[in-house]
Formats: structure tokens, sequence, C-alpha cells
């Protein structure tokens, strides 16, 4: 099945005993999440339908990646398209495969220092219903112990910026 994000297939796997089974592969270019802070205090979250959970969600900002498009770029992209939100600093948390077991999606993971804020730029249905609001980190932290924020990409980006304040803080104390 040949969509408009990603493609499905139901390919013959050989398993290492020789057996031949059907796995079923969603093959996806990638995606990038970006954790916008603001002097490293607040980040900014978006909310939108998801259709396929049949509600609401916070989340960071995120989105598809164009072919040939680099993840980097593609970060900055969807930063200002869903946020307005405009970096000084773009650093990679991580990268990592949302679900290998049945997809090839890769996912780019970013920390931006929002130097400043302009209009946004929706692209896309999503995006024109999204809303957009700065919370205290520590506010997303609670927001994730509640499970207000409830997917992977924000979690994990969350977590990973909090901890990246802490190694930045540590690294500032140690040079007085």
């Amino acid at each position: 099945i040949q969509g408009k994000i990603f493609t499905v297939s139901v390919d013959q796997v050989k398993t290492p005993n020789g057996k031949v089974v059907e796995r079923e592969v969603l093959s996806h270019f990638g995606a990038v999440g970006i954790v916008p802070l603001i002097k490293r205090q607040e980040v900014i979250l978006v909310q939108q339908y998801r259709h396929a959970v049949n509600r609401r969600l916070w989340e960071i900002p995120a989105g598809k990646l164009d072919r040939p498009e680099l993840p980097g770029e593609c970060a900055k992209r969807e930063l200002q398209e869903e946020t307005g939100a405009i970096c000084s600093q773009l650093t990679k948390l991580a990268e990592f495969y949302n679900s290998p077991g049945y997809s090839s999606e890769k996912f780019y993971l970013y920390l931006a220092e929002v130097s400043a804020q302009k209009e946004s730029n929706p692209d896309g249905e999503e995006e024109l219903d999204m809303e957009m609001k700065t919370f205290p980190l520590e506010k997303s932290l609670a927001m994730i112990n509640s499970g207000e924020i409830c997917d992977a990409k924000s979690i994990i980006g969350i977590l990973m910026a909090e901890r990246w304040i802490r190694q930045q803080n540590r690294g500032s104390q140690g040079n007085h």
C-alpha cells in the first residue's frame, strides 16, 4: 500500500531456524522533533488533534523529512512553521527508531535555543488547528508525570532537554 507519508509492504522473511514468515513493514523517510527552549527555563509545546488516538495532544514541534532534506534543516523549518521560533543554537540530542519491529522510521531529536519569536507559518491542515503555548520546563515535566504529555517523542525530548540543561549548568559552575 502506497500512502502519502509511508508505504506498507508484506515481506517474506526467513528466520534463523529456516522458517519463512510474513512481516508487515512500514517504510518511512524519517522525521524530526524539536524541544524549543526559551532561556533554558521554558519550553514551547503545540497541541493538535491526532486522529489515530482520537484526541488532542500536547507535543514538541515535529514533522516529517521532505526528500532530500537534511534533518537539521527540517528541524529549523518545522520549528518556524509550527511556532514561529527562530533558534540561535540547534543541538542534536538523539536519533532513534520509533518502532523498529515494524517501521523503518528514523527519528532525529533536537534541542533549539530560541532567540526570537515571529509569526508561525502553518503548512497543512493539521497545523491550521494547532495551538501553541509556552510552559515552564518544570510544568512540562509534571505534564509527563500526569500523563498529559503522552507521546514518545515529547517525553524523550523533554527529559533529554532537562538532562542537557543540568549538564550545561554543571559545566558553567566549574568555570567560576
